[in-house]
């Protein structure tokens, strides 16, 4: 009876999460104030959620890609949308996806979420993938000119460029490069 005892605080244990700290392609992150951190290895991107209606998303910071318009946005504080599509104030190059692999008999689950973090389990916060630690930030995948080093970059891509030192998005049919 005591091994059996033991043997499930240990996979009671075992099934607790261990670390709020995530490294995708890598075997750790680079320093304590990392959540979520993506190996520089390969030249790939995050892909950013197909959106068809924006309306129920109110969390600032939110990052999509917009099929509506075929545009990258944030959600800003004041509410308003910012597209991310576009560098240079002018009008940007509409995108385009291939939206048939979501297809119609695929249902949006507007409760799929991950949570990252040390209060993962329990943060409230509505998003497809949440970071939740007030002190980490996210290391987007870091590609040398993603526009001449990704074959084929999918509509709603996000990387860091390492040669121009820019925050690089995909829209389908073109990059925009982002510096602040």
């Amino acid at each position: 009876m005591k091994s059996i005892i033991i043997t499930t605080f240990i996979l009671t244990l075992a099934c607790l999460p261990a670390k709020s700290q995530v490294a995708i392609g890598k075997q750790s992150v680079t320093n304590i104030s990392v959540s979520l951190e993506f190996a520089n290895t390969e030249n790939r991107g995050l892909i950013l959620p197909y959106i068809t209606d924006r309306s129920s998303i109110t969390e600032e910071g939110s990052i999509i890609y917009d099929t509506t318009d075929h545009k990258v946005k944030y959600l800003k504080d004041s509410g308003m949308w910012v597209n991310f599509s576009e560098d240079d104030g002018t009008v940007a190059t509409i995108g385009t996806a291939d939206l048939s692999i979501q297809g119609p008999d695929k249902a949006e689950k507007p409760t799929a979420k991950t949570a990252i973090g040390t209060n993962g389990a329990t943060d409230t916060t509505n998003g497809i993938l949440v970071l939740t630690d007030a002190d980490k930030a996210m290391i987007l995948p870091n590609v040398a000119s993603p526009h001449l080093n990704i074959i084929n970059p999918a509509p709603g891509m996000l990387v860091y460029d390492t040669t121009k030192k820019q925050l690089a998005v995909y829209n389908g049919k073109v990059w925009s490069f982002w510096k602040p």
